[in-house]
């Protein structure tokens, strides 16, 4: 799991990045939200939100002051909870973003105690969110940064959460066309880390001209800035919402 103050490819999604329109996919919260009664797929979509973004909802806890162990369990014991709940309707009406959503619903759940002990019991032995696989990765840290509150290391969480997610994806479809050494490459570029490749070493590695380098890296840029909105798409309910969570994401990594 990357630290709060990794480098992050914020060169593409920058002041100076397009805010043009974002492919609006009608699914994950979308669908969660519009769903009348029990639907499979605003179960399925529901199901996929919570695995995909248990981290930052697992630092506010830590930052509670929770124990590793007992921060597992209320965080399986959440997110069980939220599978579960049919008072959908106000977020429906409200438009409510994911993000928000989720903060104010584990604040509550964290307030009430009688939540608070079922969640513990009800934690141990779920398998919803993947905390001991990511724990062998070393996935998990103690998420103690006297610097922050519990709510910026949740704002924080959710950010390289979904800057992690675009990644991933992007990782996905150049392992797919048998290119994930220049993926490698074009990632290192984009996020300017310190031992970033210049576009000559990029040619020479590859056998290929610098001006086809930089063709290159022009799409996979392009590819990060849509991917982004379409990962961000994911988490609101409205396709007005989407530029303004992106412009609320890139300032949460630079603050």
């Amino acid at each position: 799991m990357p630290a709060d103050d990794q480098v992050t490819p914020l060169t593409a999604i920058g002041e100076n990045a397009p805010y043009g329109p974002a492919a609006f996919t009608t699914t994950h919260w979308s669908v969660v939200l519009e769903a009348q009664g029990a639907s499979p797929a605003a179960q399925q979509a529901l199901e996929k939100l919570c695995r995909t973004y248990w981290r930052p909802i697992y630092g506010f806890v830590r930052r509670h002051g929770a124990r590793t162990e007992d921060a597992e369990d209320l965080t399986q014991g959440f997110f069980a909870l939220l599978l579960e709940r049919k008072d959908l309707n106000t977020v429906r009406k409200e438009k409510g973003r994911l993000r928000s959503y989720l903060l104010t619903s584990v604040k509550n759940f964290l307030a009430d105690e009688a939540r608070h002990a079922m969640a513990v019991k009800r934690g141990k032995g779920q398998r919803l969110i993947p905390l001991d696989e990511m724990r062998e990765h070393g996935g998990i840290d103690a998420e103690r940064s006297d610097r922050l509150t519990a709510d910026q290391i949740y704002e924080r969480r959710w950010a390289f959460t979904v800057l992690e997610q675009v990644m991933a994806r992007l990782r996905d479809e150049y392992r797919s066309a048998g290119n994930v050494r220049f993926f490698e490459q074009m990632k290192k570029m984009l996020m300017d880390e310190p031992d970033r490749p210049s576009q000559a070493q990029v040619a020479e590695e590859f056998g290929m001209t610098e001006n086809a380098v930089k063709q290159a890296f022009y799409r996979f840029r392009q590819r990060y800035q849509t991917s982004l909105r379409e990962e961000i798409a994911h988490t609101v309910a409205m396709p007005g919402d989407i530029e303004d969570e992106l412009r609320y994401l890139i300032a949460v990594v630079r603050a």
